[in-house]
């Protein structure tokens, strides 16, 4: 099983140099990084684990800037987002920025997507809380219309794409891979059967039960079953935890680092190193 991990990067944590290095070095597979542009600091949404939101969602750096960085100095470390918020970003630019990052990488970038949770944070970019999910879908299009390998041109509800010129293209043929984070349901599993290579599950619970109805909905719209990919994300980990992916077939696990500075995460990756 390849073991990666997940952080909230901050102007205060380690930096993304220091942890690429430390990763590649120790035998970690991957590094996905997660997004907020801002949080506003009036907001009615709740955090979702329940609680005070983290002071870390207010500082989290770029994830695309941050990837850049480690693929310059870790020369075989799997690359992610975990996760883009599709819909607050434009898609001609984020289409740009994920083709580059998977080309300057040599095809190490997976695109984790997801609908997103902070309802003021998405309205400031002009998101219609009720069509999210439409506008996602719809941005995905557009931007494989981008990545086509002759010029596509893309008329949706939601924005539309000229036949264009669009360099480079990601490494792999049409997409990078995309995993879809987000809680069990028949809209997300829909979605991941649409246009998705597979399933980021938050924290990766309840996959006994989960799995065999995304594997239905994947087979049901006319996908080969060996292609889903599951990868639990931002587990916490344990070995009975992990024998139990593995049986379950799942080749990938994401751990979660904590938001600390470099003492602190260099001491959890040792603790987290018995796993590889």
């Amino acid at each position: 099983m390849r073991i990666a991990v997940t952080i909230f990067l901050t102007d205060q944590t380690i930096t993304p140099v220091r942890l690429a290095r430390e990763l590649e070095e120790r035998g970690f597979s991957g590094l996905y990084l997660p997004e907020h542009t801002h949080i506003p600091v009036e907001r009615v949404t709740p955090y979702p684990v329940g609680g005070e939101l983290p002071p870390e969602y207010g500082r989290t750096l770029d994830p695309f800037v941050a990837l850049g960085q480690a693929s310059a100095v870790a020369e075989n470390l799997d690359l992610g987002t975990g996760i883009t918020l599709v819909a607050q970003r434009d898609p001609i630019d984020l289409a740009k920025q994920i083709a580059t990052l998977d080309h300057l990488s040599g095809g190490r970038f997976t695109l984790g997507l997801g609908y997103g949770w902070n309802k003021e944070e998405a309205a400031d970019h002009g998101v219609e809380w009720a069509t999210r999910r439409e506008l996602v879908r719809d941005r995905m299009a557009l931007m494989r219309a981008l990545w086509a390998d002759q010029p596509t041109s893309y008329e949706g509800e939601f924005g539309s794409v000229k036949a264009s010129y669009a360099f480079p293209k990601p490494v792999r043929n049409g997409a990078p891979r995309t995993l879809i984070g987000g809680a069990a349901g028949p809209k997300l599993f829909a979605a991941i059967a649409e246009y998705a290579d597979g399933w980021l599950p938050i924290g990766g619970r309840g996959l006994t039960e989960s799995l065999p109805v995304l594997r239905r909905a994947w087979e049901d719209a006319g996908r080969e079953a060996r292609d889903l990919q599951i990868v639990p994300y931002a587990v916490l980990p344990a070995p009975g935890k992990l024998a139990h992916y593995a049986e379950l077939g799942i080749e990938e696990v994401v751990l979660q680092l904590p938001p600390a500075d470099e003492t602190g995460v260099l001491k959890v990756l040792d603790e987290y190193a018995s796993y590889l």
